[in-house]
């Protein structure tokens, strides 16, 4: 089954967001400062944004946990 990913990036802003789901939804902090997850109304993780995509480094790929409630 395919699933449809939407991704949106602002230059000016140097910020991310994917979502997985047009559901409405709330932003919650990761382990990571430049990662937050959007959470439905039942804590599933439904998107995510990453602020400064232009400063990360080539050599050391951005990790975070994405957690579902």
């Amino acid at each position: 089954m395919a699933h449809k990913v939407k991704v949106w990036y602002d230059a000016e802003g140097d910020f991310m967001e994917v979502a997985f789901s047009d559901e409405a939804g709330s932003m919650r902090e990761t382990d990571n400062d430049a990662v937050m997850e959007r959470v439905n109304k039942d804590g599933q993780v439904i998107g995510f944004s990453i602020l400064g995509v232009g400063r990360l480094s080539r050599e050391k790929p951005l990790e975070a946990e994405l957690v579902h409630a």
